[in-house]
Protein backbone atom coordinates (compact mmCIF):
# COMPACT_ATOMS: atom_id res chain seq x y z
CA UNK A 1 0.00 0.00 0.00
CA UNK A 2 0.93 3.31 -1.21
CA UNK A 3 -0.35 6.70 0.49
CA UNK A 4 -0.20 10.36 -0.19
CA UNK A 5 -1.05 13.28 1.77
CA UNK A 6 -1.71 16.49 0.40
CA UNK A 7 -1.72 19.86 2.78
CA UNK A 8 -2.90 23.23 1.29
CA UNK A 9 -1.79 25.06 4.15
CA UNK A 10 -4.65 27.65 5.54
CA UNK A 11 -6.78 26.15 3.47
CA UNK A 12 -9.57 26.29 6.09
CA UNK A 13 -11.46 29.87 5.73
CA UNK A 14 -14.85 31.65 6.51
CA UNK A 15 -17.20 33.01 3.86
CA UNK A 16 -15.98 36.09 1.95
CA UNK A 17 -18.50 38.75 0.60
CA UNK A 18 -17.04 39.24 -2.54
CA UNK A 19 -17.18 35.06 -3.47
CA UNK A 20 -20.57 35.51 -3.14
CA UNK A 21 -21.17 34.81 1.04
CA UNK A 22 -19.00 31.76 0.20
CA UNK A 23 -15.51 30.29 1.34
CA UNK A 24 -12.71 29.99 -0.88
CA UNK A 25 -12.90 26.49 -0.55
CA UNK A 26 -16.68 26.45 -1.56
CA UNK A 27 -15.91 29.23 -4.18
CA UNK A 28 -13.26 26.89 -6.11
CA UNK A 29 -13.57 24.63 -8.83
CA UNK A 30 -12.04 21.24 -7.59
CA UNK A 31 -13.45 18.41 -9.20
CA UNK A 32 -10.74 15.85 -7.82
CA UNK A 33 -10.93 16.85 -4.09
CA UNK A 34 -14.60 16.48 -4.75
CA UNK A 35 -13.81 13.08 -6.39
CA UNK A 36 -12.14 12.18 -2.78
CA UNK A 37 -14.66 13.28 -0.73
CA UNK A 38 -17.43 11.44 -2.46
CA UNK A 39 -16.25 7.95 -2.84
CA UNK A 40 -14.27 7.78 0.72
CA UNK A 41 -14.31 9.62 4.07
CA UNK A 42 -15.24 13.36 4.53
CA UNK A 43 -15.78 15.42 7.46
CA UNK A 44 -14.29 18.03 9.61
CA UNK A 45 -10.28 17.66 11.55
CA UNK A 46 -9.18 19.58 14.75
CA UNK A 47 -5.88 19.96 13.97
CA UNK A 48 -5.14 22.64 16.97
CA UNK A 49 -5.46 21.39 20.53
CA UNK A 50 -7.52 23.41 22.92
CA UNK A 51 -4.55 26.11 24.79
CA UNK A 52 -2.41 25.57 21.57
CA UNK A 53 -1.51 28.42 19.42
CA UNK A 54 -3.00 27.58 15.68
CA UNK A 55 -0.05 27.64 13.98
CA UNK A 56 1.51 25.55 11.63
CA UNK A 57 3.68 23.95 14.04
CA UNK A 58 1.26 22.17 15.75
CA UNK A 59 -1.10 22.00 12.47
CA UNK A 60 1.62 19.44 10.90
CA UNK A 61 2.95 17.66 14.03
CA UNK A 62 -0.36 16.72 13.86
CA UNK A 63 -1.27 15.64 10.47
CA UNK A 64 2.47 13.72 11.10
CA UNK A 65 0.96 11.55 13.69
CA UNK A 66 2.17 13.28 16.38
CA UNK A 67 0.52 14.62 19.50
CA UNK A 68 1.32 18.29 19.86
CA UNK A 69 0.40 17.94 23.73
CA UNK A 70 3.41 15.31 23.93
CA UNK A 71 5.74 17.07 21.44
CA UNK A 72 5.56 20.68 20.81
CA UNK A 73 8.24 22.78 22.19
CA UNK A 74 8.34 25.84 19.65
CA UNK A 75 8.04 26.48 15.87
CA UNK A 76 11.81 27.75 15.87
CA UNK A 77 13.11 24.38 17.14
CA UNK A 78 11.68 22.32 13.95
CA UNK A 79 13.00 25.06 11.38
CA UNK A 80 16.29 24.55 12.76
CA UNK A 81 16.30 20.53 12.15
CA UNK A 82 15.20 21.50 8.53
CA UNK A 83 18.16 24.08 8.21
CA UNK A 84 20.54 21.76 9.71
CA UNK A 85 21.04 23.87 13.02
CA UNK A 86 22.06 21.48 15.83
CA UNK A 87 20.80 22.39 18.81
CA UNK A 88 22.46 21.72 22.18
CA UNK A 89 19.88 20.48 25.02
CA UNK A 90 20.67 24.64 26.66
CA UNK A 91 19.80 26.45 23.32
CA UNK A 92 16.89 28.33 22.83
CA UNK A 93 15.68 29.03 18.83
CA UNK A 94 14.29 31.63 17.77
CA UNK A 95 12.21 32.48 13.93
CA UNK A 96 13.99 35.72 12.63
CA UNK A 97 11.37 37.13 10.34
CA UNK A 98 12.37 40.14 8.22
CA UNK A 99 9.84 42.31 8.16
CA UNK A 100 8.88 45.68 6.70
CA UNK A 101 7.61 47.86 9.67
CA UNK A 102 6.30 52.05 8.97
CA UNK A 103 5.33 54.89 10.75
CA UNK A 104 7.20 57.24 13.08
CA UNK A 105 9.41 55.49 15.90
CA UNK A 106 6.72 55.85 18.40
CA UNK A 107 3.97 54.63 16.46
CA UNK A 108 5.38 51.35 14.01
CA UNK A 109 3.02 50.34 12.21
CA UNK A 110 3.44 45.67 10.87
CA UNK A 111 2.88 46.52 7.00
CA UNK A 112 4.59 43.37 6.15
CA UNK A 113 5.43 40.33 7.75
CA UNK A 114 7.58 38.84 5.31
CA UNK A 115 8.89 42.58 3.51
CA UNK A 116 7.22 42.09 0.21
CA UNK A 117 8.56 37.98 -0.18
CA UNK A 118 11.82 38.96 0.18
CA UNK A 119 14.33 37.33 -1.78
CA UNK A 120 15.97 34.67 -0.47
CA UNK A 121 19.83 35.69 -1.93
CA UNK A 122 18.67 39.40 -0.78
CA UNK A 123 17.83 38.35 2.81
CA UNK A 124 21.12 36.04 3.27
CA UNK A 125 22.94 39.36 2.61
CA UNK A 126 20.80 41.27 5.29
CA UNK A 127 21.13 38.37 8.12
CA UNK A 128 24.94 38.69 7.37
CA UNK A 129 24.96 42.01 8.16
CA UNK A 130 22.57 41.63 11.52
CA UNK A 131 24.98 38.61 12.04
CA UNK A 132 28.46 40.57 11.73
CA UNK A 133 26.83 43.25 14.58
CA UNK A 134 24.68 41.13 16.64
CA UNK A 135 26.51 37.71 17.35
CA UNK A 136 28.30 36.79 20.09
CA UNK A 137 29.14 33.77 22.60
CA UNK A 138 25.87 33.23 23.14
CA UNK A 139 24.13 34.10 19.84
CA UNK A 140 23.84 33.13 16.56
CA UNK A 141 22.16 34.24 13.54
CA UNK A 142 21.87 31.86 10.29
CA UNK A 143 19.78 32.24 6.90
CA UNK A 144 17.11 30.48 6.32
CA UNK A 145 14.37 30.93 3.07
CA UNK A 146 12.92 34.33 1.85
CA UNK A 147 12.02 36.22 5.14
CA UNK A 148 12.19 32.73 7.14
CA UNK A 149 15.24 32.84 9.34
CA UNK A 150 16.98 31.62 12.68
CA UNK A 151 18.52 33.33 15.67
CA UNK A 152 19.86 30.81 18.67
CA UNK A 153 20.51 31.57 21.82
CA UNK A 154 22.72 29.36 24.01
CA UNK A 155 21.16 29.07 27.22
CA UNK A 156 18.17 31.85 26.20
CA UNK A 157 14.84 31.68 28.71
CA UNK A 158 12.51 30.05 26.94
CA UNK A 159 9.46 31.47 28.97
CA UNK A 160 8.51 34.33 26.99
CA UNK A 161 5.62 35.62 25.65
CA UNK A 162 6.39 36.60 21.67
CA UNK A 163 3.91 37.07 18.86
CA UNK A 164 4.02 35.95 15.22
CA UNK A 165 3.95 38.88 12.54
CA UNK A 166 1.29 37.69 10.66
CA UNK A 167 -1.00 38.04 13.54
CA UNK A 168 0.02 42.11 13.94
CA UNK A 169 -0.50 42.67 10.15
CA UNK A 170 -1.55 46.36 9.87
CA UNK A 171 -1.23 46.97 13.57
CA UNK A 172 1.08 49.14 15.51
CA UNK A 173 4.24 46.38 17.19
CA UNK A 174 4.60 48.47 20.58
CA UNK A 175 1.67 45.88 22.42
CA UNK A 176 3.27 43.07 20.49
CA UNK A 177 6.73 43.30 21.42
CA UNK A 178 8.84 39.94 23.34
CA UNK A 179 7.74 40.11 27.45
CA UNK A 180 8.92 38.14 29.90
CA UNK A 181 12.31 37.17 31.29
CA UNK A 182 15.09 38.18 28.65
CA UNK A 183 12.69 40.39 26.46
CA UNK A 184 14.62 43.54 27.15
CA UNK A 185 17.85 41.72 25.43
CA UNK A 186 15.49 40.82 22.27
CA UNK A 187 13.52 43.94 22.02
CA UNK A 188 17.09 45.83 22.08
CA UNK A 189 18.11 43.41 19.21
CA UNK A 190 14.85 44.18 16.99
CA UNK A 191 15.04 47.58 17.66
CA UNK A 192 19.05 47.75 16.57
CA UNK A 193 18.01 45.53 13.45
CA UNK A 194 16.30 48.76 12.24
CA UNK A 195 19.71 50.45 12.25
CA UNK A 196 21.30 48.28 10.77
CA UNK A 197 18.88 48.17 7.79
CA UNK A 198 17.86 51.27 7.38
CA UNK A 199 20.32 52.11 4.59
CA UNK A 200 21.33 48.74 3.68
CA UNK A 201 22.44 48.39 -0.13
CA UNK A 202 19.68 45.69 -0.67
CA UNK A 203 17.10 48.07 0.56
CA UNK A 204 18.20 50.91 -1.46
CA UNK A 205 18.08 48.56 -4.41
CA UNK A 206 14.92 47.11 -3.27
CA UNK A 207 13.07 50.47 -2.61
CA UNK A 208 14.51 52.00 -6.21
CA UNK A 209 12.19 48.95 -7.62
CA UNK A 210 9.11 49.51 -6.38
CA UNK A 211 9.44 46.76 -3.27
CA UNK A 212 8.99 47.05 0.23
CA UNK A 213 12.41 47.33 1.92
CA UNK A 214 13.24 44.92 4.80
CA UNK A 215 13.27 47.17 8.06
CA UNK A 216 13.52 45.04 10.95
CA UNK A 217 14.22 41.62 12.33
CA UNK A 218 11.52 40.20 14.66
CA UNK A 219 11.76 37.31 16.86
CA UNK A 220 9.78 34.76 18.21
CA UNK A 221 8.42 31.34 18.07
CA UNK A 222 11.27 29.88 20.26
CA UNK A 223 11.92 26.58 21.98
CA UNK A 224 13.49 23.31 22.76
CA UNK A 225 14.72 21.08 20.28
CA UNK A 226 11.90 18.02 21.03
CA UNK A 227 12.39 14.23 21.40
CA UNK A 228 10.44 12.41 18.76
CA UNK A 229 10.26 8.79 18.00
CA UNK A 230 10.49 8.14 13.75
CA UNK A 231 7.32 7.41 12.03
CA UNK A 232 9.04 4.18 10.94
CA UNK A 233 9.47 3.22 14.76
CA UNK A 234 5.55 4.21 14.97
CA UNK A 235 4.55 2.72 12.22
CA UNK A 236 6.74 0.83 10.42
CA UNK A 237 6.77 2.92 7.02
CA UNK A 238 8.87 5.27 5.34
CA UNK A 239 8.01 8.46 4.49
CA UNK A 240 9.21 11.52 2.06
CA UNK A 241 8.45 15.04 2.77
CA UNK A 242 7.94 17.53 -0.54
CA UNK A 243 8.24 21.23 0.93
CA UNK A 244 9.61 24.36 0.25
CA UNK A 245 8.99 25.53 3.99
CA UNK A 246 11.67 24.93 6.46
CA UNK A 247 8.93 24.15 9.32
CA UNK A 248 7.74 21.00 7.90
CA UNK A 249 10.62 20.15 6.57
CA UNK A 250 11.79 20.10 10.21
CA UNK A 251 8.96 17.89 11.15
CA UNK A 252 9.70 15.79 8.45
CA UNK A 253 13.43 15.21 9.64
CA UNK A 254 12.13 14.55 13.37
CA UNK A 255 10.16 12.17 12.00
CA UNK A 256 12.91 10.68 9.88
CA UNK A 257 11.69 11.37 6.16
CA UNK A 258 13.61 12.05 3.64
CA UNK A 259 12.99 16.28 2.19
CA UNK A 260 12.88 15.49 -1.51
CA UNK A 261 14.32 18.82 -3.50
CA UNK A 262 11.69 19.95 -6.61
CA UNK A 263 13.07 22.46 -8.61
CA UNK A 264 10.98 25.90 -8.84
CA UNK A 265 9.24 25.58 -5.66
CA UNK A 266 8.87 28.75 -3.70
CA UNK A 267 6.40 28.86 -0.21
CA UNK A 268 4.60 31.23 -2.36
CA UNK A 269 1.82 31.59 -4.77
CA UNK A 270 4.27 31.14 -8.00
CA UNK A 271 5.55 27.27 -6.73
CA UNK A 272 5.66 24.94 -9.07
CA UNK A 273 2.63 22.55 -8.05
CA UNK A 274 3.06 20.09 -10.87
CA UNK A 275 6.46 19.57 -9.79
CA UNK A 276 5.02 18.54 -6.60
CA UNK A 277 3.17 15.60 -7.98
CA UNK A 278 5.67 14.55 -10.38
CA UNK A 279 8.25 13.96 -7.44
CA UNK A 280 5.80 12.26 -5.26
CA UNK A 281 5.36 9.77 -7.34
CA UNK A 282 9.32 9.36 -7.70
CA UNK A 283 9.45 9.21 -4.30
CA UNK A 284 6.89 6.45 -4.09
CA UNK A 285 9.09 4.16 -6.20
CA UNK A 286 11.55 4.16 -2.83
CA UNK A 287 8.84 4.92 -0.11
CA UNK A 288 5.69 4.05 1.62
CA UNK A 289 4.08 7.52 2.31
CA UNK A 290 4.55 11.10 0.98
CA UNK A 291 3.72 14.01 2.37
CA UNK A 292 3.03 17.06 0.20
CA UNK A 293 2.51 20.42 1.40
CA UNK A 294 1.39 23.15 -0.41
CA UNK A 295 2.07 26.91 1.42
CA UNK A 296 0.37 29.00 -1.42
CA UNK A 297 -3.43 28.71 0.35
CA UNK A 298 -1.90 30.48 3.38
CA UNK A 299 0.38 33.08 1.99
CA UNK A 300 -2.93 34.24 0.25
CA UNK A 301 -4.82 33.98 3.15
CA UNK A 302 -2.33 36.51 4.90
CA UNK A 303 -2.41 38.39 2.20
CA UNK A 304 -6.12 38.99 2.74
CA UNK A 305 -6.32 37.60 -1.43
CA UNK A 306 -9.25 35.84 -1.38
CA UNK A 307 -9.37 35.31 -5.19
CA UNK A 308 -5.67 34.52 -5.18
CA UNK A 309 -6.60 32.10 -2.51
CA UNK A 310 -9.27 30.34 -5.06
CA UNK A 311 -6.34 30.22 -7.70
CA UNK A 312 -4.10 28.45 -5.34
CA UNK A 313 -6.69 25.82 -4.22
CA UNK A 314 -7.72 25.32 -7.93
CA UNK A 315 -4.18 24.53 -8.90
CA UNK A 316 -3.50 22.35 -6.01
CA UNK A 317 -6.58 20.37 -7.17
CA UNK A 318 -5.34 20.50 -10.67
CA UNK A 319 -1.97 20.40 -10.68
CA UNK A 320 -1.23 18.16 -7.76
CA UNK A 321 -4.37 15.68 -7.20
CA UNK A 322 -5.60 15.86 -10.41
CA UNK A 323 -2.23 13.92 -11.87
CA UNK A 324 -1.58 12.06 -9.22
CA UNK A 325 -5.09 10.03 -9.34
CA UNK A 326 -4.37 9.30 -12.53
CA UNK A 327 -0.56 7.89 -11.83
CA UNK A 328 -1.19 6.26 -8.80
CA UNK A 329 -3.46 2.57 -9.85
CA UNK A 330 -0.30 2.17 -11.79
CA UNK A 331 1.68 1.66 -7.90
CA UNK A 332 -0.90 -1.02 -7.04
CA UNK A 333 -3.15 -0.43 -3.88
CA UNK A 334 -2.62 3.48 -2.59
CA UNK A 335 -4.64 5.71 -0.49
CA UNK A 336 -5.52 9.38 -0.67
CA UNK A 337 -5.72 12.30 2.20
CA UNK A 338 -6.76 15.77 1.62
CA UNK A 339 -6.35 18.14 4.47
CA UNK A 340 -5.12 21.46 5.91
CA UNK A 341 -3.04 22.35 8.67
CA UNK A 342 -5.33 24.99 10.11
CA UNK A 343 -7.50 27.61 8.86
CA UNK A 344 -6.21 31.16 7.62
CA UNK A 345 -9.67 33.38 6.99
CA UNK A 346 -8.61 36.07 4.24
CA UNK A 347 -11.11 38.58 5.91
CA UNK A 348 -8.92 37.95 9.27
CA UNK A 349 -5.59 37.90 7.79
CA UNK A 350 -4.14 35.03 10.54
CA UNK A 351 -4.40 31.68 11.78
CA UNK A 352 -7.94 30.36 13.70
CA UNK A 353 -8.25 26.80 15.47
CA UNK A 354 -11.31 26.18 13.46
CA UNK A 355 -11.74 22.18 12.55
CA UNK A 356 -10.80 22.06 8.58
CA UNK A 357 -12.19 19.66 5.81
CA UNK A 358 -10.44 16.64 5.05
CA UNK A 359 -11.14 13.41 2.70
CA UNK A 360 -9.87 10.06 2.63
CA UNK A 361 -9.81 7.38 -0.22
CA UNK A 362 -8.36 4.35 -1.16
CA UNK A 363 -7.75 2.57 -4.52
CA UNK A 364 -10.98 0.48 -4.07
CA UNK A 365 -13.07 3.40 -3.18
CA UNK A 366 -12.26 5.77 -5.97
CA UNK A 367 -13.09 2.80 -8.69
CA UNK A 368 -16.59 2.40 -7.08
CA UNK A 369 -19.67 4.24 -7.50
CA UNK A 370 -19.80 7.60 -5.42
CA UNK A 371 -21.29 7.41 -1.53
CA UNK A 372 -22.69 10.58 -2.29
CA UNK A 373 -21.42 13.81 -4.10
CA UNK A 374 -20.04 16.22 -1.44
CA UNK A 375 -17.67 19.51 -2.89
CA UNK A 376 -14.45 19.60 -0.77
CA UNK A 377 -15.50 22.59 1.22
CA UNK A 378 -16.52 23.76 5.26
CA UNK A 379 -20.21 23.61 4.42
CA UNK A 380 -20.26 19.80 3.00
CA UNK A 381 -17.13 18.54 5.15
CA UNK A 382 -19.69 19.56 8.17
CA UNK A 383 -22.95 18.32 6.73
CA UNK A 384 -20.86 14.54 6.06
CA UNK A 385 -20.79 14.51 10.09
CA UNK A 386 -17.65 13.14 10.42
CA UNK A 387 -15.52 14.96 13.17
CA UNK A 388 -11.91 13.93 14.19
CA UNK A 389 -11.34 15.93 17.41
CA UNK A 390 -8.24 14.20 18.10
CA UNK A 391 -6.12 15.48 14.98
CA UNK A 392 -3.42 13.41 15.22
CA UNK A 393 -5.20 10.51 15.27
CA UNK A 394 -6.05 11.49 11.53
CA UNK A 395 -2.49 9.53 10.32
CA UNK A 396 -3.75 6.22 12.06
CA UNK A 397 -7.10 6.21 9.90
CA UNK A 398 -4.80 7.15 6.94
CA UNK A 399 -2.51 3.92 7.66
CA UNK A 400 -4.56 1.76 9.53
CA UNK A 401 -7.40 2.19 8.18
Amino acid sequence: MKYVVIQGDGMGDQPVESLGGKTPLEAAHTPNFDRVASHGLFGLVHTIPPGYPPGSDVGNLALFGYDPRKYYTGRSPLEAAAMGVALAPEDVSFRMNLVTVEGPEQGLIMDDYSAGHIDSAEAAQLVAAIAEQLSNATMSFYPGVSYRHLMVWKGGPLDMDTTPPHDITGKPIAGHLPKGPGADRLVKMMETSRAILRDHPVNQKRLAQGKRPATQAWLWGQGKAPHMPTFQEIYGLSGAVISAVDLVRGVARYAGFENIAVPGITGYLDTNYRGKGEYALRALDTHDLVFIHVEAPDEAGHMGNEAEKVKAIEAIDREVLGPLLEQLPKLGDFRVLITSDHATPVALRTHTPAAVPFAMADHRQLAAAPGATWHYCEKDAAAARVEITEGYTIMDRLVKG
